[in-house]
């Protein structure tokens, strides 16, 4: 499985803490449905229903709950990417299926769950899809009723997040951290960015615990250092010196932070230069050997990692022709 995007660690260790999980669904569920829904009785699952190929873009939390005095499920599906999935219906009727699925298979179960499906989405894009299976199903809201009837239609509850103002973010600190947060992710420039930085700090400021307020913290400027390579190093002594008057429990954690970052980035840098000269290396010695190579076969190589180019390159004067080099590379 691939490594987890920043916006997946964030969330899943935030909403993953169950007190988190509570005083979402306490603050943000319709009344109708938190009158039916015992939050006291939440119980997180290691289930991950994400297909391999979506973790880039997606992040999903469930919980087992009380559901109207049975066992129930909540499934929070988290969208990380900037702009909205215009069948994310469909994708989490597949996820509801695979947890129905394994609730029968695992445990021999005639009666299905409830399932309550919530989308959380934090994008750039405004959110201008319909939050129905129906609204993607061609003719759908045409048909009549007694057709209707025989095709599979639901609704999710929707959180656009990015359109949240202050007031409208509610809850204990550390939730209104995460969505005030996941809010400006992408959508505020670096002035705004250090702002929202400084509104966390001080709701950090209101816990009694202050110790978990400092590893709270530190999750959260991880979460930022990693989604916005874009910080100058001037805006982070900026963030820095801030920080240092307003919550100065957090100014070390910021500063080691910073360098671990400053350091790895310099790191990555001259990894990619490497890379970078050892696939040109490689395409002008095999074109000067075989003669010009395919857009696809260049492609290929650019793509290996440095060990494959390094073997490639120790290799090339023993190629009989481009059939070796394609056993390295995928086409």
């Amino acid at each position: 499985m691939k490594v987890q995007t920043p916006h997946d660690k964030f969330f899943k260790e935030t909403i993953g803490k169950v007190e988190i999980a509570e005083d979402f669904l306490n603050n943000y569920l319709p009344e109708s449905i938190k009158n039916i829904v015992d939050t006291r009785t939440l119980e997180p699952q290691k289930d991950s229903f994400i297909d391999k190929e979506l973790k880039e873009t997606f992040a999903d939390m469930l919980f087992k709950a009380d559901i109207y005095d049975e066992e129930g499920y909540i499934y929070f599906l988290f969208e990380h990417k900037s702009y909205t999935s215009k069948n994310i219906s469909l994708q989490l009727l597949k996820y509801m299926i695979a947890i129905w699925d394994a609730k029968a298979k695992n445990e021999k179960a005639d009666d299905l769950p409830v399932i309550l499906p919530l989308v959380i989405y934090h994008g750039k894009d405004t959110w201008n899809i319909g939050s129905t299976l129906g609204d993607i199903i061609k003719g759908y809201e045409s048909l009549p009723h007694d057709v209707k009837k025989h095709i599979p239609n639901y609704e999710y509850l929707l959180y656009d997040i990015s359109k949240y103002t202050d007031e409208e973010i509610k809850g204990s600190a550390y939730l209104r951290i995460m969505l005030t947060v996941l809010r400006d992710i992408f959508t505020k420039d670096d002035a705004e960015i250090s702002k929202t930085i400084i509104k966390a700090a001080e709701y950090l400021m209101e816990l009694e615990d202050k110790q978990s307020g400092i590893e709270y913290f530190e999750t959260m400027m991880r979460y930022i250092f990693s989604a916005r390579i874009d910080l100058t190093e001037e805006k982070v002594n900026e963030i820095m010196s801030k920080i240092e008057t307003t919550y100065p429990e957090g100014s070390e954690v910021i500063m080691t932070l910073a360098e671990k970052f400053r350091e790895e980035g310099i790191e990555e840098g001259i990894e990619k230069g490497v890379k970078k000269s050892l696939v040109k290396t490689n395409i002008r010695l095999l074109t000067k050997k075989f003669g010009p190579l395919t857009d696809e076969l260049k492609k290929g190589i650019s793509e290996l990692d440095i060990d494959t180019l390094e073997v490639i390159t120790d290799n090339i004067l023993e190629f009989k022709s481009l059939d070796d080099i394609k056993k390295y590379v995928q086409l």
